[in-house]
């Protein structure tokens, strides 16, 4: 019996094998509403934060004059228009300089 080997066995088994233990323990109400009231007040300091944040950038665009204001172009009348395209087109040429002349 001495020199006869131990053959390894699996004594401990499967999970499904094992039997289920109680994870759950009962919380008081005590408990739960401090978990709430806890997790509340993280949601409130994290909501002032953005607040903060957004105030800032609100009084940075304020102060820089882009709230959120567009600018409009100027409106063109058709004739001019086509002025300036005629310009354009015949940019560094002797013609765009006799068109530019006249309009001035």
């Amino acid at each position: 019996m001495e020199n006869e080997q131990a053959i390894p066995t699996d004594t401990a088994g499967t999970e499904a094998d094992k039997p289920v233990e109680d994870d759950k323990k009962d919380i008081s109400l005590y408990d739960k509403t401090e978990a709430i009231v806890t997790r509340q007040e993280e949601a409130n300091k994290k909501t002032e934060e953005l607040l903060e944040r957004q105030e800032k950038l609100y009084a940075n665009q304020r102060l820089a004059g882009t709230s959120g204001g567009r600018v409009e172009s100027e409106k063109v009348s058709p004739e001019k228009a086509k002025i300036n395209q005629a310009e354009e087109f015949f940019k560094d040429t002797a013609l765009g300089d006799a068109i530019k002349k006249t309009n001035e």
